[in-house]
């Protein structure tokens, strides 16, 4: 037996990353436009940094609450009133090590060997793979693409559910496709959890990226108290902190010693320093979230115009998150079209097929960028299109 025999089944089947395999193939070119990953351009701002930077000279550099430190969790709170008009006491918020530790850390909490959890797809590769490494089976229910866009089918959702279903993770905004659930939807995908008596897993991490009017629908502006739902969310997207990794979780206070005992045994808990900048971005960060959505809309409009021209690209012009899922006519293999697109145009994109069941032939490009690179990308992918 070899090493990686040895190891569990579930770490040994732990996939490679689509999108990690392009970036390491193209990282290093020179002139290359890097639109494959999740993230803008921008640095975290300064008033971000001076806060964690004071605190670290100051000496906050001990153990500290595992929950979060109590000016974090009060900040979140303050946060939820002004965007969400919800008044929630500290109580009901977690600091975790990233987004993605509050969904390792809710799968913990709600499934393991053998049960099962649905998810929307194309998807973030993150949650299926997580959930796979959790021994929980991923389900994986498709989202319907026409003419008219992106949209969820909540009889496709029931029609997946078994005896060993747990969960829904519903991800809106939408990482790829930047499909936005209607009050509608979301209210139908709530009933359903609920005459099934199901957790929801509900990563709203791109709610105030949204094109429309205000913040995007929220399973908060229909859901009670009661209702079985963990919120994970993130700095990363909003405040230009993507490697920070700080995260949080709002769930019900009842349940705040389980997830304190889980940070626990995974992290321990977050530098306190860096919680210090997470409260900045908080109570001072309104001005520069808006200035990004703005941002990153005249971005949108402008890829899906110059693409759009060359009549090869096919696409839904996303309602929120920063991204554009899109498909080139003739082009069925994205992952093959992705290095191909590194070869050729020098730009960076990652294939459809690393989001799962229905993106094999989209390609996804991250616009939260200066304009004008998202220009230059843009025509270089139309010119490569020519010759594709």
């Amino acid at each position: 037996m070899t090493l990686i025999d040895s190891l569990r089944t579930e770490a040994r089947a732990a996939p490679e990353s689509g999108i990690v395999a392009v970036v390491n193939y193209g990282r290093l070119r020179d002139g290359m436009i890097p639109l494959w990953a999740g993230e803008g351009d921008l640095p975290t701002p300064a008033f971000i940094t001076d806060a964690a930077s004071k605190a670290l000279a100051g000496g906050e550099t001990f153990y500290t609450w595992q929950r979060g430190i109590p000016d974090l969790r009060q900040a979140l709170s303050r946060y939820y009133a002004r965007h969400f008009g919800k008044n929630f006491p500290e109580e009901e918020f977690i600091v975790t090590g990233s987004g993605m530790h509050a969904i390792q850390l809710a799968l913990d909490a709600l499934a393991g060997a053998g049960d099962e959890v649905v998810y929307l797809s194309p998807a973030w590769p993150n949650f299926d793979a997580a959930a796979g490494i959790a021994g929980a089976v991923p389900v994986a229910v498709t989202l319907d693409h026409s003419g008219n866009g992106w949209s969820c089918d909540v009889e496709k959702i029931a029609a997946s559910i078994t005896p060993r279903t747990k969960a829904l993770f519903i991800n809106t905004p939408s990482n790829p496709t930047g499909w936005t659930a209607d009050h509608e939807t979301l209210q139908a995908i709530l009933a359903l959890a609920r005459a099934k008596n199901l957790w929801i897993i509900a990563d709203e991490i791109y709610s105030l990226f949204h094109y429309g009017h205000g913040r995007a629908p929220s399973f908060l502006d229909i859901a009670s108290a009661e209702d079985r739902i963990l919120y994970v969310n993130s700095f990363s997207k909003n405040w230009a902190m993507t490697g920070w990794r700080v995260g949080w979780i709002k769930t019900h206070p009842s349940l705040q010693q389980v997830f304190e005992n889980l940070i626990q045994y995974s992290s321990s808990g977050v530098a306190q320093f860096m919680q210090r900048g997470a409260v900045a971005a908080l109570d001072e960060g309104d001005a520069f979230v808006a200035e990004q959505v703005e941002r990153a809309r005249k971005a949108r409009d402008l890829v899906c115009g110059i693409l759009g021209a060359t009549g090869r690209a096919g696409f839904t012009v996303p309602q929120g998150a920063f991204y554009l899922f899109f498909t080139v006519e003739g082009i069925t293999d994205s992952r093959t079209a992705a290095f191909d697109i590194v070869d050729k145009a020098n730009v960076g994109l990652a294939p459809g097929t690393a989001f799962g069941p229905g993106g094999e032939a989209f390609l996804r490009l991250c616009f939260h960028r200066r304009l004008d690179q998202i220009e230059e990308a843009a025509h270089r992918l139309a010119k490569w299109m020519k010759s594709a």
